[in-house]
């Protein structure tokens, strides 16, 4: 585990990447019981101090901060959902990332971390619930996707994938539970957190590569499904979403711009087009200023 030297975020995305998918286990895994599995309750606590905000959301200076991010795996019955769940559960990801969570953040009230069968691809953040939640399907998905690309090792690809999704359901729940502000679509601001986090330089003044890897495997999603898509029609443009080419193209420009020595394998043929690249460095810089001045308030 690394703690990012700049914002205090604890990942571990890496090391859940050694331990699940950065090397090929030539046993078959045990399927897990047709329950549900939790490491802990998920009922949510609620602050032990009544000191809100005039929006009614915690204070993040009077609040006591009771609450932990609670991983939880539903039953998977469809292949693609057992595909996917397997795949997560044999990485230990949301074990990991929310650790991830409960070292970094600080949190009002308990939040599950759902695995589970959504007979879709998908994950989201429900404010109504306070849940996040990882769709089995997503990660099958992925694994399609990089499987279909030639990945020398398309599993660890998913997973780094997954990695990055989580951290842009994270950009949603932090919005929600601060009372964040979000100046622009909300879309495409938790895809700043995601990279924001991901890409934030430990105390050697460089991003972690298994961390930069998930932010680069995470915008080639964004190539796959924009080649599966096809063209392009008028509700496309109208989606709360940017199109999946603009997002591949964002993620890759904040990692350039993150490191431009390091990534300039990014800029040039069908990646990022030069003439963007030539300003990421600065975006970059503007976008993780203002996330830290964000987020600083409610960091451990």
């Amino acid at each position: 585990m690394g703690v990012c030297a700049r914002t205090g975020f604890a990942i571990l995305a890496v090391t859940l990447l050694a331990a699940g998918c950065g090397h090929k286990d030539e046993a078959k895994p045990q399927d897990p019981p047709e329950t549900s599995v939790s490491t802990a309750a998920a009922a949510p606590a609620q602050p032990t101090n009544t000191d809100v905000n005039n929006n009614g959301k915690p204070d993040s200076e009077d609040t006591d901060w009771p609450g932990k991010m609670v991983p939880k795996y539903e039953v998977a019955t469809s292949p693609d959902a057992v595909t996917g769940r397997d795949l997560i559960q044999q990485a230990h990801l949301l074990e990991d990332l929310a650790d991830s969570i409960n070292e970094s953040l600080k949190l009002p009230f308990d939040i599950p971390l759902i695995g589970k069968q959504c007979d879709t691809a998908n994950a989201f953040w429900d404010p109504n619930d306070n849940t996040v939640t990882i769709c089995y399907e997503d990660a099958a998905d992925g694994l399609d996707i990089y499987t279909k690309a030639g990945d020398a090792d398309p599993r660890a690809s998913a997973i780094n994938a997954e990695v990055a999704t989580f951290y842009h359901e994270t950009g949603h729940m932090v919005i929600s539970i601060y009372d964040l502000p979000a100046t622009g679509r909300e879309e495409d601001a938790a895809d700043q957190v995601s990279a924001y986090i991901l890409l934030t330089p430990g105390p050697d003044g460089k991003a972690d590569p298994g961390n930069v890897q998930a932010v680069k495997d995470f915008a080639r999603e964004f190539q796959g499904y924009a080649d599966q898509s096809g063209a392009m029609e008028d509700g496309d443009f109208a989606d709360v979403h940017s199109p999946n080419k603009t997002r591949m193209y964002n993620l890759e420009c904040w990692v350039y711009g993150s490191d431009p020595e390091d990534n300039a394998d990014l800029v040039g043929g069908d990646q990022l087009p030069e003439d963007r690249a030539d300003g990421c460095e600065d975006e970059y810089d503007k976008m993780s200023n203002a996330w830290d001045r964000l987020l600083d308030p409610y960091l451990k």
